[in-house]
């Protein structure tokens, strides 16, 4: 049987796909589900230290919510058909955990943007940390020209994330970017030959994998806490990231390795 959402563990890193093709690799209750319990155990597998989140085919990354399925049943439209469906509606933290709403992951997370990246896919996107774009990807948020609006943190991270102009734009008329401009207004980091995707989503991958995961992941967690708050919150949280690391075996490791001129062998702890 075809799973919708793959999770792969290869290491230290974890690929995430979004598997329906033909349905643009919209967003099912299924996948709401699978994704959002994929999240959970990468959060919490300790040999794990970044993912990749990618669709499959090139045609979409994830086309947002399906239309036929996710979205009626959200509204009372449709009524539970499927164990899935049942579990979407009875555990509200699924939906969140889907787009990382609500649910805390310090490990870093990269995005390779196989093709349109819209709607409630666009939405779990810019809960990513690093994110590669193939030349022909596209960029949006139409739920305005439903009559509906972005539930899963657009409204508040993308502001965040590139200029307040861009973003209202974006957010009101529902129109799309294509991927150079969405790299100029910083909404990702690179575009790449489609071909290339992968090959330099696994290139980052494993850079980060090879750092210290203490590190790496008290990093993240303090970049995220700290946005919107006080520099003398924010100094305060970086100090107790500080303490942190350097209370690791890696952190010592570190420096000797260095000086040793040898690879460095992080533990995690």
């Amino acid at each position: 049987m075809t799973l919708p959402l793959l999770y792969e563990k290869h290491g230290e890193i974890a690929v995430i796909t979004f598997n329906r093709p033909e349905a643009r690799n919209a967003i099912s209750p299924e996948v709401a589900c699978r994704l959002a319990d994929a999240f959970a155990d990468f959060a919490t597998d300790d040999d794990l230290r970044v993912a990749i989140l990618t669709g499959t085919g090139d045609r979409a990354f994830c086309s947002g919510g399906d239309l036929a399925l996710t979205l009626p049943l959200m509204t009372g439209a449709r009524t539970p058909e499927t164990t899935w469906d049942r579990r979407l509606l009875a555990e509200p933290e699924v939906m969140a955990r889907s787009a990382l709403r609500d649910f805390e992951l310090n490990k870093p997370l990269i995005a390779a943007i196989n093709g349109a990246c819209m709607a409630g896919g666009m939405e779990t996107m810019l809960a990513t940390d690093i994110r590669l774009a193939a030349e022909h990807a596209t960029f949006a948020l139409p739920e305005a020209k439903r009559a509906v609006i972005p539930f899963a943190g657009s409204l508040v991270r993308l502001p965040r994330q590139i200029h307040h102009c861009m973003a209202m734009e974006m957010l009101l008329t529902g129109d799309a970017l294509d991927a150079e401009a969405a790299r100029e207004a910083g909404l990702v980091n690179r575009v790449v030959p489609a071909a290339e995707l992968m090959d330099h989503a696994w290139d980052l991958a494993r850079r980060i994998a090879a750092n210290g995961p203490v590190a790496v992941q008290q990093i993240k967690r303090t970049v995220l806490a700290s946005s919107g708050r006080t520099l003398t919150e924010g100094y305060a949280l970086e100090d107790a990231a500080k303490a942190t690391v350097m209370a690791t075996d890696d952190a010592r490791e570190g420096p000797r390795a260095f000086m040793e001129k040898r690879t460095a062998r992080f533990v995690g702890r």
